[in-house]
């Protein structure tokens, strides 16, 4: 069979098997698929290099579907080149506990790079993915090994280009000269509302020509050869990401063509049929002709060969540089080892640090025993302390710098993070104040859902940062972290708690984890009177106990433990014993045995009292009903913190008054 036929055989499978999952489904988006399958066919096809058969090999090239609306044409994609994807699971497209759900998920799905869904995410990502790419090739491959190299192939569509993350990370890649980005855009002009032109009149070209890419137009987008020739010179390009423009038609080919309405919507059983006799197509539903059974086939025995190819050269790799291959390989299964443990600073007690300070201590203690971890910030590294001192900025001329620069541009250093970690082989770490997690909790829920192994270091972290007032003082942001499943936040105490707690984030493989830390100095336990700092590895634990029954159990995280401890002096002047518990991370306290868990928080003592410098709401699990949270629901104010402690009753005086009030213990 002639190129040319096999070429239209496939496509056409995409197409229809794109059809019949959402026929079925009574559910779906079928205009995608039927207007860009020839574009995600001819880049696996003729351009993605991959081995069906081990969907995570380490240098494969990568394919992000942004528009991931367009999943069912993602899983047949990925049906005729071989991977583990089933008739019967295309036939469950959207149903319960099927592979091939409404959106592609990466932990769930062979052959799917990025969990896409909101708009803009799998563009951000695969830009994370080229950075890592350009800096684990630099930092590995040896003249004569190549062992990482690789291209990040995306498909995006209107709807990614309007998100504003889309500008952000377009931006960066331009200025990092990714030049093994490849993104290719599905320019059909229709959006959900209808045409584009409702809302969108910019000229996307001069955009990404503004920001530094190569730019195609290939204006009629169903000619092969002409899309083939611009995905040529885009891997031709060796100074510049690239951007293809492909003119194309939403629901190609059937009566519903460029309406909104074929977006999000079945096109109807008699719409299908209609297309399908049209062409010739065999009204069968999830018809496979035979050339394109053998063509699977064909894909997967290719693809085994490649990395065959690859382990080969990777064999003598490992023969030369033992100690990278092992490296390189403990990398992509998230193995950091324990080397780094030793090198964790240990603070005196003399030493009364903002936390802040002391994760810029830890990190820079543990980065020449961590080559792989890569940090960044959005434009705040020293009011973070996330910069690495001795090893440089990533820049296009200095691929081995461990820092990135983001900019001001929250959203994109979260999505570039999730696309460095779907990657592979570095832990990525960035940094900004607490409040604008706001700018980036998109790309934050991506991370968890997907497991991602990020680290967020969230600084500034309540109405403590004083003069720079309401507009940068988080109030609601501790709580509404601590809502999203999968993600674990933790609030040391003190400097020691810190490097703990950046030890609980490196060994955590199977989600992101933010450490909250403050502007202000505090205190540095003496650990020779409390407990180690190792015991946040609970999430929480006893810091002070009374003799006997305690008359109260006051609860507190970060700076407010130290104000706990104040205010428990205070009471006990007055007869009143407490328990102070440190509760430095709510989600990993849940993952203890609930013996631990009541030996901690004993239902004996009825009289709780939680303390926080944020909203409360999380606090009533543990202190109950009749409980008392001290707390802040309100919008802070400008002046130096000291003052707003006393202004909000944030003073161990205060604190005690409110207990005693509260409980009636005059």
């Amino acid at each position: 069979m002639s190129g040319k036929s096999i070429d239209a055989l496939v496509i056409n499978t995409i197409r229809f098997l794109s059809l019949d999952q959402v026929e079925r489904a009574r559910s779906g988006h079928p205009g995608m698929p039927l207007g860009a399958a020839h574009i995600s066919y001819l880049i696996f096809d003729r351009f993605l290099k991959f081995n069906p058969k081990n969907p995570k090999w380490i240098d494969r090239d990568r394919f992000v579907l942004s528009a991931g609306h367009a999943s069912a044409m993602l899983y047949a994609t990925l049906f005729v080149n071989g991977y583990d994807i089933t008739l019967d699971d295309l036939k469950n497209f959207r149903q319960l506990n099927s592979r091939t759900p409404g959106h592609p998920e990466s932990w769930l799905t062979p052959g799917v790079e990025t969990t896409t869904g909101p708009l803009g995410q799998g563009f951000g990502n695969a830009v994370g993915m080229a950075i890592a790419e350009k800096y684990l090739s630099s930092y590995f491959n040896r003249k004569g090994f190549n062992v990482i190299d690789h291209y990040t192939y995306v498909l995006c569509s209107d709807g990614d280009l309007m998100e504003g993350v889309s500008s952000e990370v377009g931006a960066l890649a331009g200025h990092l000269k990714l030049h093994k980005l490849i993104v290719v855009w599905d320019n059909n002009r229709v959006s959900i509302d209808g045409p584009t032109s409702l809302a969108w009149s910019e000229n996307v070209l001069e955009r990404f020509e503004a920001f530094g890419w190569h730019v195609q137009n290939v204006e009629d987008g169903y000619d092969l050869v002409e899309l083939e020739k611009a995905l040529k010179r885009a891997k031709e390009e060796t100074s510049r990401p690239s951007f293809i423009a492909v003119r194309t038609h939403l629901a190609y080919g059937t009566p519903m063509q460029d309406n909104c309405k074929a977006h999000g919507s079945p096109l109807g059983k008699e719409v299908v049929i209609e297309v399908k006799k049209k062409i010739g197509w065999p009204l069968e539903e999830f018809y496979i002709p035979e050339e394109v059974w053998e063509y699977r086939r064909e894909k997967i025995e290719d693809g085994e060969k490649k990395e065959a190819e690859w382990r080969r050269v990777f064999e003598r790799y490992k023969e030369n540089y033992p100690e990278l291959a092992d490296l390189l390989l403990r990398a992509f299964n998230r193995d950091w080892g324990a080397q780094y443990k030793k090198h964790l600073p240990i603070f005196s007690k003399d030493e009364a640090l903002a936390t802040r300070q002391a994760s810029n201590k830890v990190v820079n203690a543990l980065a020449k025993h961590l080559p792989l971890m890569i940090g960044g910030s959005a434009d705040l590294a020293e009011s973070t302390g996330t910069y690495l001192h001795d090893y440089g900025s990533f820049q296009a001329d200095n691929l081995l710098g461990r820092f990135i620069h983001y900019g001001v541009r929250e959203h994109a250093m979260g999505v570039i993070m999730n696309g460095i970690a779907y990657h592979g082989g570095l832990i990525p770490y960035g940094g900004t104040f607490l409040v604008f997690s706001d700018y980036m909790r998109p790309a934050i829920r991506m991370a968890a859902m997907a497991g991602l192994q990020v680290i967020y270091v969230f600084t500034h972290d309540s109405v403590w940062i004083g003069e720079d007032g309401p507009t940068h003082q988080p109030v609601e942001q501790l709580s509404s972290l601590r809502l999203i499943p999968n993600m674990w936040v933790i609030r040391p105490c003190d400097s020691n708690e810190v490097a703990v707690a950046w030890d609980m984030a490196i060994s955590r493989n199977d989600g992101p984890t933010a450490i909250i830390l403050t502007r202000q100095g505090v205190p540095t336990l003496d650990r020779s009177i409390y407990p180690p700092a190792e015991s946040i590895k609970r999430g929480a634990y006893i810091l002070v106990d009374a003799d006997d029954e305690p008359d109260l159990l006051i609860i507190a995280s970060g700076s407010e433990v130290h104000l706990a401890l104040e205010a428990t002096k205070v009471l006990g002047k007055q007869g009143l014993k407490a328990r102070v518990v440190n509760m430095a991370s709510f989600e990993v306290f849940e993952l203890q045995d609930e013996d631990y868990k009541r030996k901690v928080i004993p239902k004996s003592i009825k009289r709780r009292v939680a303390i926080e410098a944020g909203v409360g709401l999380c606090w009533y699990k543990h202190v109950g009903d009749d409980g008392l949270v001290i707390s802040i629901e309100k919008f802070g104010k400008s002046a130096p913190y000291k003052d707003l402690m006393r202004d909000f009753g944030f003073t161990p005086e205060a604190i005690a008054e409110k207990i005693i009030k509260h409980f009636r213990l005059e």
